[in-house]
């Protein structure tokens, strides 16, 4: 980034905050003081010369200027508040900070997701795939956990931010928060533990019988997976469908068949959840739960939720590695929320402006597909900002 980019962008930042004073509330493009501002670590990373970014932390909202006054002032490339309050946030050595609880935050980024590749997905599709992973983790918070205090955030960028400040949640521990991640995860499960036994009277008595939990949990997702898996096999010939059974490690051909009478003559116990339908059933079952099931939650990267001293992302500020709103998103709108169109800041939609293409290039942004050459391109100046912050274009003198 040259010098009259750097100086460019720095003067259209200072714009949109200088328009969008910070609010309480989530509102249209203003950044979002978080609950306890003044306990909590600010910093930023200003426009700088140079490869290196350079972050100023350790500041505070409780001397000096207001919000507002500092980011109209520092015109900064990204902005940050801690996750966490403390008795002297501005302290410059976290042991004098007085820690005294943190938000429980999640992050997912598309660039981490199982099945996607940034070499090979589209911008458009990598952040589909996420947002679609941001509902499933929302599903796990909300009907697993009861959270109810969510604030769900597009980061700017490649991915989405959920902030829970329910009551409890600030006193975590890094190990109650790890535990949290590895469940949601999937990590480490214990087939018994989504099991259930109940006593039932048979024919010799009393006896035991196991089924999976289909009410909730992971238990309801490897029922939902494997009715899913198993579904289209009842419509295949037998031979295809016990070598497809067959090819799980420690099934085998005969096995395979069992299984197989299980799914075409037990199919109501199936559906119900019920797996003593014959040893090899249950099998089955837990190889499938280990080897299907087991690490497919939601991928959020553990280390944000896990650092109690972490610093995220100003909600309603500017991403300075793309131009686009750390927007704040509700939750009845996220399903339809399109952050290539929804996170544009208003300030950048009005003019025109001259770029400099490095290598041809294709975006979407705003609801439409530029194709540009290299060279000197006339854009709508969204589409020039995202460019230069991505290093792929330079101001052109006008």
């Amino acid at each position: 980034m040259n010098s009259r980019t750097r100086s460019y962008l720095r003067g259209r930042f200072r714009d949109y905050y200088r328009r969008c004073q910070p609010r309480e509330t989530v509102a249209p493009d203003a950044p979002i003081l978080p609950p306890q501002a003044t306990s909590r670590e600010w910093a930023y990373i200003p426009f700088t010369s140079g490869s290196r970014s350079v972050m100023i932390r350790h500041q505070t909202l409780v001397e000096g200027d207001s919000l507002g006054e500092f980011l109209t002032r520092e015109q900064p490339r990204h902005v940050y508040h801690s996750t966490a309050y403390y008795d002297e946030p501005g302290a410059d050595v976290m042991g004098a900070k007085g820690w005294r609880g943190a938000d429980l935050v999640f992050d997912l980024d598309a660039d981490h997701l199982p099945g996607v590749d940034p070499d090979v997905d589209s911008y458009a599709a990598m952040l589909t795939a996420c947002k679609q992973e941001t509902l499933d983790l929302l599903g796990m918070l909300e009907h697993e956990f009861a959270f109810e205090d969510i604030s769900i955030v597009f980061s700017g960028n490649r991915g989405y931010h959920v902030h829970i400040r329910d009551s409890g949640v600030d006193a975590l521990t890094r190990e109650a928060r790890r535990e949290l991640v590895e469940y949601i995860r999937g990590e480490g499960l214990v087939f018994d533990a989504f099991v259930s036994t109940e006593t039932i009277h048979g024919r010799g008595g009393l006896a035991e019988r196991r089924r999976l939990h289909t009410a909730g949990g992971w238990g309801q997702r490897v029922h939902q997976e494997l009715l899913e898996y198993l579904t289209p096999l009842r419509d295949k010939p037998s031979d295809e469908v016990i070598e497809r059974l067959g090819s799980f490690d420690g099934i085998g051909a005969t096995r395979a068949a069992s299984v197989a009478r299980v799914v075409e003559n037990r199919w109501d116990a199936v559906e119900a959840g019920e797996i003593d339908l014959h040893p090899d059933f249950v099998r089955f079952v837990r190889i499938f739960a280990e080897h299907k099931v087991a690490g497919s939650g939601p991928a959020i990267d553990e280390p944000v939720t896990t650092d109690i001293h972490r610093l995220i992302r100003l909600p309603g500020s500017l991403h300075g590695a793309s131009g686009l709103v750390v927007q704040p998103v509700e939750r009845d709108e996220l399903e339809t929320f399109d952050p290539l169109d929804d996170a544009l800041a208003p300030t950048f939609t009005t003019a025109e402006i001259t770029i400099d293409v490095r290598e041809p290039t294709a975006v979407t942004l705003g609801g439409d597909a530029f194709d540009l050459p290299r060279g000197e391109v006339v854009v709508p100046e969204f589409v020039g900002i995202y460019l230069m912050a991505r290093g792929r274009a330079e101001k052109v003198r006008e």
